[in-house]
């Protein structure tokens, strides 16, 4: 199997954070008082939010945290990757019996 390079874009996470705030009716005033933070940097594309943070962010904004990445890079490569390795799996269970 080909290794598969993934970056996450830190700026375009941001960007993309606040159009999801946006979208769900949401100011960065109120991310900023609900997760109790005064200036989240991830919002600017600064830094990129914890996973915890994700976490919370996905919930609040109705949506996957895969959604709001963004991510370069050959993700078709590692979704092939991934359904490969599924098929695999369940072939050798198969054919083991299980």
């Amino acid at each position: 199997m080909q290794p598969v390079y993934l970056s996450i874009q830190q700026k375009a996470t941001g960007e993309r954070i606040r159009e999801l705030l946006k979208k769900n009716g949401y100011t960065v005033k109120d991310i900023q008082k609900f997760m109790g933070f005064e200036n989240p940097h991830w919002i600017s594309g600064r830094s990129l939010p914890s996973i915890d943070n994700f976490l919370i962010l996905s919930k609040v904004l109705h949506t996957s945290i895969e959604d709001i990445l963004v991510v370069d890079g050959d993700i078709f490569a590692l979704k092939l990757n991934l359904w490969k390795i599924t098929i695999v799996h369940k072939f050798e269970k198969y054919s083991n019996g299980n």
